[in-house]
């Protein structure tokens, strides 16, 4: 006897004609099992096959296009930002570096000048700082709250009043005659060396990584989508084979129609994305690169001038120990700086890819080996106590230290074949950066379209052999 959950008999089941139990009645079906029994049926007739056929055909052709248009649109986009607004932001960050080192070296070449500061030197400072303040809000305005870099623009906005407090007290102090001006104009170029170039250096770092990731996102090629469509075109050669077989027709003109329309966009899609990963290949090898290190030695070139400048200033002041000797901390500064710029320079020499590129960078060569010459003499003469002779062989007369002969005319010259090599990479750049995005223009709504189009070729295909059993 059986028994219930609770404990009571269960009713036995009712009698049949001869006396024995009827049999209990059958478990429901699924939904799924009755729709896979309809399956089943459709198949084992033509029409039923041919209409699962045509709409294998028509989902794998809306599927290509529709991963197709999202892949190519994500990449697109990444392409985009690429050419419009992380390489824009990244050289801005290298803007605001370069900035704040020429403002630190402006006013210590106005500093050594004398009381009466040249107008030219006054103004380039002004300059480097209105640059630099305008390019902390065009980061600020690009970067999302709360971010590290959020947080270094906020930091380097605390810090440039601060900078600017302490070169005008050095600028009253140093008008008035008072040797305490060397002491602020010092302790000015530790703030700018020791907080404010550090953080331009890591915003300057982090845009540069938000560029590579972009150009991670824009290059890889769209697997998914070059997958479906040698998928879907393999079916419509299977279908057309198929229909050739059973009915001796070598064309169905909606078959042939979605075959020629998913070639196209699998063709337009490889050979498109392909053009668009060389070009983006060629605007990160010949552009993006040069600029990074012609944008590092154009900096090493800024705190080279200015720890020369500062030598001067401190007089001795300030002194570092390395093995065992002791050197001026100033100069010794500045011969690591002429060590990183002649590698940047080399550096930028062999990724330069044309004349163009590689004469002001080699110009830009001979003109520091001039400047460590130049240099040479001027430490020599400071330190056989001819300090006025060493001065005019630094700054030469009043302004910004370009007087021919002297040790500033050889950073000019520096400065402004790295400006001509940064402007022609920047030009190289945009142009490679602009083909990419160009390439690829187009092709999420072109695909997306075709792949349309396809799909109702495949199913008008089928509905004409359909049409042929009524």
């Amino acid at each position: 006897m059986t028994h219930t959950p609770t404990g009571h008999a269960a009713p036995p089941a009712p009698p049949t004609g001869d006396g024995t139990p009827a049999p209990p009645p059958p478990t429901p079906r699924t939904a799924f099992a009755e729709g896979l029994d309809t399956l089943r049926a459709a198949a084992a007739t033509e029409p039923g096959r041919l209409r699962i056929i045509g709409a294998v055909l028509a989902a794998l052709v809306l599927a290509f296009g529709a991963v197709t248009a999202w892949q190519m649109t994500d990449r697109s986009a990444a392409a985009d930002d690429v050419l419009h607004k992380s390489q824009p932001l990244s050289s801005a960050a290298a803007d605001i570096y370069r900035s704040l080192a020429d403002a630190n070296t402006a006013a210590s070449s106005g500093f050594l000048a004398g009381g009466q500061e040249p107008k030219a030197t006054r103004e380039l400072y002004e300059r480097d700082i209105r640059t630099a303040a305008a390019g902390l809000i065009t980061a600020a305005n690009s970067s999302d709250a709360g971010t590290p870099a959020a947080e270094t623009i906020a930091r380097l906005n605390r810090l440039l009043p601060e900078y600017k407090g302490l070169v005008e007290r050095a600028r009253t102090y140093n008008r008035q005659g008072f040797p305490v001006g060397g002491a602020y104009l010092r302790y000015a170029n530790e703030k700018m060396q020791k907080e404010m170039l550090p953080a331009a250096e890591d915003l300057y770092t982090r845009e540069n990584q938000r560029l590579d990731a972009d150009y991670a996102d824009a290059r890889p090629y769209p697997w998914a989508a070059i997958a479906l469509g040698v998928a879907a075109l393999a079916a419509l050669a299977w279908a057309q084979r198929r229909h050739y077989r059973r009915t001796h027709r070598v064309l169905n003109q909606g078959l042939v129609a979605a075959t020629a329309a998913t070639a196209v966009v699998l063709l337009w899609l490889v050979v498109g994305h392909s053009v668009a990963r060389a070009s983006l290949d060629d605007s990160y090898d010949n552009g993006v690169r040069s600029l990074k290190v012609l944008n590092d030695a154009r900096i090493a070139s800024l705190k080279a001038r200015g720890n020369e400048n500062l030598t001067l200033v401190a007089r001795g002041a300030e002194t570092v120990k390395v093995g065992g000797r002791t050197y001026d901390a100033f100069d010794y500064d500045f011969n690591k700086d002429m060590d990183v710029l002649g590698r940047a320079l080399t550096r930028a020499r062999a990724l330069a890819d044309d004349d163009n590129g590689k004469r002001p960078v080699a110009e830009a060569a001979g003109d520091m080996a001039e400047w460590k010459k130049r240099h040479a003499k001027a430490r020599a003469a400071d330190e056989d106590g001819f300090y006025e002779q060493a001065l005019d062989t630094v700054i030469g007369t009043p302004g910004r230290g370009g007087a021919k002969g002297s040790t500033g005319e050889c950073f000019d010259n520096v400065d402004a074949n790295l400006m001509m090599a940064l402007s022609h990479e920047q030009r190289e750049f945009r142009r490679a950066a602009g083909d990419g995005l160009d390439a690829m223009a187009g092709l999420p709504v072109g695909a997306a379209v075709l792949a349309l189009l396809g799909a109702a070729g495949a199913l008008f295909g089928i509905g004409r052999r359909l049409s042929e059993y009524r």
